[in-house]
């Protein structure tokens, strides 16, 4: 599989990974003053669902083009 193929789905599974996770209301699971702490859990949270999806959709298009 080509590698700029490969970095857009890793891209987009992250761009819409962190569109999903923006209708969570993370300040609620912190104390008052924890913003920079909840952009750090917001992006790697992204980071990592993004990576999961990124890696099925990979996982089954492998699967698909042998």
């Amino acid at each position: 599989m080509q590698d700029g193929l490969r970095i857009t789905i890793y891209l987009v599974s992250f761009i819409a990974s962190a569109y999903g996770l923006s209708g969570v209301d993370f300040s609620k699971l912190t104390r008052r003053g924890g913003q920079q702490r909840i952009f750090l859990l917001y992006l790697l949270g992204s980071m990592a669902l993004g990576y999961l999806v990124a890696m099925f959709i990979l996982g089954l298009s492998l699967n698909y083009y042998r």
